[in-house]
């Protein structure tokens, strides 16, 4: 085994002026590959998301997912003192990021254009609702407002009624690419020596994720049905009950798999050649009686039995979980994918970042408290105590 090196973005440092998910998302993955990341909160109520809930020790679910491994420091950059201090941070950083209100950096002197004329090394990424221009860019966009605007849900559901994602998909879609898009720009500061500006939204981000749907229905003239947990246009491919009421989903992607699910999991082979079902083409538009005939199957064998079937004829398969199943999946034990990271209220399980770098340990330390670093940060710029308690009495920090 390779001995452990150092992380990738060891010495770069990231100003965040972030807050609920697609930044956060963002400048945690950095930070988990060494960045130091400063995050900027408002001074005593910090980043809203941390009252989204209370469900993980008094902490929010969202704010424990997404902000590991970095610092809180808190901020009013509305007040001259504060926008003071985040102008001396982001002079000394390599990145910063921000995914305020449209037009909130600009009016605050913290504009893309304001901020690459000052520090040309410096990376900038803005994260917004829809973009830099278009008619749609002073307009406020939330995850499920994001998932609408590009026809999501009007093919996420029922037959009978529509459903968002039930995660923040649109968010964490932008959150992806701010933070792919960082490490291309920092790559491109490597040869180049000049730093960039970048602007992804969660309405790009998530339209690029439409790209199937969109296709089919501009080419095809239809869109793909809602259908449930079941594919819209591959059959067989969804849920399916065991005869002791346990839930399997399997996919059948190709006639090859058709044959196999025929002759080893149905063990009627003589199904695979039967005119209605002899492409998926024709077995999408006859699902119902195909349903039928496979749930006359699967009705009759236990879930155990019906998976060692699945397995031998080498056809993807699932268990439907609950998040409970998932947190104790054997998979991630058996990957020794959890760690435990230190936050305000005791040590919590993470898991571990989903690309693994040979010979490189992931950053996995604490979750902060609201302005925890604040201190820290501002002595390290020079201010002394008294400066300090100045800056806290008149609300900057």
């Amino acid at each position: 085994m390779a001995e452990p090196m150092g992380r990738p973005l060891d010495g770069i440092t990231v100003v965040a002026l972030e807050q609920a998910v697609a930044a956060p998302f963002a400048s945690r993955q950095l930070a988990d590959l060494g960045a130091r990341v400063i995050k900027i909160e408002r001074p005593a109520v910090g980043d809203f998301a941390r009252h989204y809930d209370a469900t993980v020790r008094g902490l929010s679910s969202h704010f424990v997912w997404l902000n590991r491994s970095k610092e809180s420091l808190t901020l009013d950059v509305k007040q001259p003192a504060g926008a003071e201090i985040l102008r001396k941070l982001v002079s000394e950083a390599d990145v910063f990021l921000q995914n305020l209100a449209p037009g909130a950096v600009e009016r605050l002197g913290f504009g893309a254009d304001a901020l690459r004329a000052a520090y040309p090394r410096l990376i900038v990424c803005g994260v917004s609702g829809y973009g830099t221009s278009g008619p749609y860019r002073d307009k406020k966009a939330y995850d499920l407002l994001a998932q609408c605007e590009v026809g999501l849900l009007s093919i996420t559901g029922t037959p009978d009624a529509p459903a968002k994602v039930g995660i923040s998909v649109a968010d964490i879609a932008a959150g992806v690419y701010a933070f792919s898009g960082i490490l291309t720009a920092l790559y491109q500061r490597e040869r180049t020596g000049q730093g960039c500006a970048l602007d992804v939204s969660l309405f790009d981000a998530l339209g690029e994720w439409m790209g199937y749907p969109a296709y089919f229905t501009a080419y095809g003239g239809e869109p793909p049905p809602r259908a449930g947990a079941s594919h819209a246009t591959i059959a067989p491919y969804g849920p399916f009950t065991a005869g002791d009421g346990r839930q399997i989903n399997l996919a059948v992607q190709n006639e090859r798999e058709w044959r196999a699910f025929c002759a080893l999991a149905l063990e009627r082979p003589a199904l695979a050649d039967d005119p209605r079902f002899a492409s998926n083409a024709l077995r999408v538009a006859n699902r119902e009686a195909l349903h039928e005939e496979i749930n006359a199957v699967f009705g009759a064998l236990g879930s155990a039995e019906l998976v060692e079937r699945l397995d031998r004829a080498q056809i993807a398969n699932a268990r439907m979980n609950d998040l409970r199943d998932f947190w104790n999946h054997p998979q991630l034990e058996a990957r020794d994918r959890w760690r435990s990271v230190d936050s305000p209220v005791g040590a919590l399980q993470a898991l571990l970042p989903p690309v693994n770098l040979e010979g490189v340990e992931p950053r996995m330390d604490a979750i902060p408290a609201v302005g925890q670093h604040t201190e820290a940060i501002l002595t390290a710029l020079g201010y002394d105590e008294a400066s300090i308690a100045a800056l806290r009495a008149d609300g900057a920090i």
